[in-house]
């Protein structure tokens, strides 16, 4: 739908819908309406209290998301789709790049080589394609300028401190969930986006209401893409909040891949060896970074200390610890009747001991009084 609503020309004048400020304001306005329903009527939550630290962090990522669209957007007058699709997997290195230079976030050194081994896969994958139009050299050229290119570069770069912006939000108020940050950054770009439009130095909005007016088409496809956007957003802002935007980006670049794959073999396309290799390289990334991972929690499963064992049960009473398995556990009531006996024996040790204290304190007070009295009678 995205390649739908800014390249295809509509209506017999043949226009194509170039206000992509006003795309971004309805995609925006969509994905807030979409994030405040999840919470209030499926999550059934309260929404996040604001404060003027809340509001900051939240306008910032705001500033950094909406400048970033129209990048991608006016990157598709340049460049075609697959070219764009091509430069979106290379997301992971902005993102890992943006969050080491903002933030100072430190990584695992497989995770260098997990967004590497990816990255260059998938891009090998799709440029060492078979290409089945001939004479398309030319065209291609035309499409894929280098201005394209460096619209996408931009557009990348932005994308990265937005996530690595969020990632640090995250990090400071653990309160903000993935689903309080997608309504509250589409809300704040919603404003920015708006004053930016009611400005009345910028013809913009008036220019898009007159075109959807005159092509209605063209809002049905931006209303299809902003709801498809949105609630695709629920499930990114989860995976973003949940598990980081690293993580995030690797999958979503992954699944590309995947679709690319699954496309290739369903429709009974041939790949090349170089292609085969490309295919191997991703794979072995993800396999590493799955790897990685599991040793990581086996690592720190293994260095958990023994005293947390919730198979420990206390028998004696002189304080030593038994360690018992649960086959071997005898039933409730055989250990209430234990309990129940040791407890009687231990108040009639108690009981005993009492009453061996109280005789020898009388027997003390005896003493004393009988040595008193023979003082005096001397005296």
């Amino acid at each position: 739908m995205q390649e739908r609503v800014t390249s295809v020309t509509y209506g017999e004048d043949h226009q194509r819908f170039r206000f992509t400020i006003v795309l971004n304001l309805i995609q925006a306005a969509f994905a807030a309406i979409i994030g405040y329903i999840y919470i209030r009527f499926i999550q059934q939550k309260p929404m996040l209290k604001m404060n003027a630290h809340r509001w900051k962090r939240f306008f910032q990522v705001a500033v950094l998301s909406s400048s970033a669209s129209p990048f991608g957007y006016m990157a598709l007058r340049y460049i075609n789709y697959p070219t764009m699709t091509l430069a979106k997997t290379c997301k992971m290195v902005p993102v890992l790049v943006m969050n080491k230079i903002l933030y100072r976030r430190h990584y695992p050194a497989y995770k260098y080589a997990v967004v590497a081994m990816v990255t260059v896969g998938v891009s090998a994958f799709m440029l060492f394609k078979t290409s089945t139009k001939a004479g398309g050299g030319g065209v291609a050229a035309i499409e894929n300028s280098l201005y394209g290119l460096f619209l996408v570069l931009i557009n990348l770069t932005i994308d990265g401190a937005v996530n690595s912006t969020q990632d640090q939000i995250f990090v400071e108020d653990r309160e903000i969930t993935g689903q309080h940050m997608m309504c509250m950054m589409n809300l704040c770009s919603t404003i920015l986006m708006s004053v930016w439009l009611l400005n009345p130095f910028n013809p913009e909005l008036a220019s898009a209401l007159k075109f959807l007016y005159t092509h209605p088409r063209a809002l049905v496809d931006i209303s299809i893409f902003a709801l498809c956007g949105s609630l695709g957003q629920c499930f990114v802002f989860y995976t973003l909040a949940s598990f980081g935007s690293l993580t995030l980006t690797t999958v979503t670049v992954t699944r590309k891949f995947l679709t690319i794959l699954i496309s290739v073999f369903y429709n009974g396309h041939k790949l090349n060896d170089r292609q085969w290799m490309a295919t191997g390289l991703v794979f072995g990334g993800i396999t590493l970074d799955v790897y990685k991972k599991q040793m990581s929690k086996r690592a720190a499963t293994k260095s958990k200390p023994a005293g947390n064992d919730k198979n420990k049960v206390d028998l004696s009473d002189s304080g030593k610890e038994e360690v018992v398995s649960r086959k071997s556990r005898p039933d409730s009531s055989t250990l209430s009747a234990e309990r129940a006996a040791k407890t009687r024996a231990a108040i009639e040790r108690a009981a005993k001991g009492d009453m061996a204290t109280a005789t020898a304190t009388a027997v003390s007070d005896g003493g004393m009084r009988r040595r008193q009295m023979v003082d005096v009678s001397a005296t």
